[in-house]
């Protein structure tokens, strides 16, 4: 089988695990808000959903040995696509048509990109000083973004994406060099890089922790879009990824991107606000869970106060 078939289809699994975790985490956030950390740990349910995050992770790490940056990369933002309706079905609700057509937007742009993407298994990889010149430039932007200023939201959301992105750029670089039979698996190369591809993990991580505090909607979206674009301008600038048909590929690609973008951004948009849970006869003191805010809602809300108090070490939608 193609080798990029197989990143495709790896990506589109880690995407539905990715997206299956974020809505049981969020409904598990929503019903047991304020749980103390010890109870927590102690759910079965939530160790269910970290174990798909994992499971997740693991299947996007070997997605990135079979395939470019710029086609494993974009196919991330599927997360919130394979999200919409998992969300809806548990929620007992209709997908509403907002969220359609930022799903078939996203698609159709996903398709745009896969098309005009080449390259097959990844072969090239960043050599050390390339890696640790990677590293600083994205470390110096990161810094730039985090200061002081109005929208930190936005300007957080930004640095998460970038730092998830270069974290899957190195990433790959890891993975092909250990694998590669004729080199050491801890090599000093390997090492180091792996050692940054943590540091910028957790880095995005906490950064997108702290974009989220405004609301989640527009931060959301910047994250999602900023990621792939970090790990493609990596791919074709240092790794020799390319795009197919010339001056009409790249056209096609970065219209494929806009509409992928418009996608996502309707997506984390839709539905703005929560269903109002129907007045009960008689009242009970444990709400009915047809009564609970839809959790894909809460995820995507441009409100901040329409989002469910939320564990802080439950991992949020965007995947490494």
């Amino acid at each position: 089988m193609n080798a990029t078939l197989v990143a495709v289809a790896l990506s589109l699994v880690s995407a539905v695990a990715y997206a299956a975790a974020a809505v049981a985490q969020e409904r598990l956030a929503a019903r047991d808000a304020g749980t103390g950390v010890r109870r927590m740990l102690a759910s079965g349910a939530w160790w269910s959903s970290v174990a798909l995050n994992a499971g997740a992770a693991l299947l996007h790490v070997v997605a990135l040995k079979y395939g470019p940056l710029t086609v494993v990369q974009p196919l991330g933002a599927l997360t919130l696509v394979a999200a919409v309706p998992l969300g809806a079905r548990l929620a007992g609700r209709r997908v509403g048509a907002m969220e359609w057509r930022g799903t078939a937007l996203t698609l159709v742009g996903l398709a745009a990109i896969l098309v005009t993407a080449s390259g097959s298994a990844p072969g090239d990889v960043l050599s050390l000083p390339e890696a640790v010149a990677v590293a600083g430039a994205t470390a110096a932007l990161i810094g730039l973004l985090s200061r002081r200023g109005t929208r930190p939201g936005l300007r957080h959301a930004t640095a998460s994406g970038v730092a998830s992105g270069v974290a899957s750029a190195l990433t790959q670089t890891v993975t092909v060099a250990a694998t590669d039979p004729s080199g050491a698996v801890l090599s000093v190369e390997v090492v180091v890089v792996a050692l940054l591809v943590a540091a910028f993990a957790v880095g995005g991580l906490f950064l997108s922790q702290t974009a989220y505090r405004g609301g989640l909607g527009a931060p959301l979206a910047v994250v999602t879009l900023t990621n792939p674009v970090a790990a493609a301008a990596i791919g074709l600038s240092l790794l020799g990824e390319g795009l197919r048909g010339g001056a009409a590929g790249v056209l096609l690609a970065l219209a494929g991107a806009v509409v992928a973008g418009r996608g996502v951004v309707l997506l984390t948009r839709a539905p703005r606000t929560a269903p109002q849970p129907q007045p009960h006869p008689h009242p009970h003191p444990h709400p009915h869970p047809a009564d609970e805010p839809h959790p894909v809602a809460a995820v995507l809300s441009l409100e901040p106060q329409q989002a469910p108090t939320e564990p802080s070490l439950l991992p949020k939608l965007t995947p490494l």
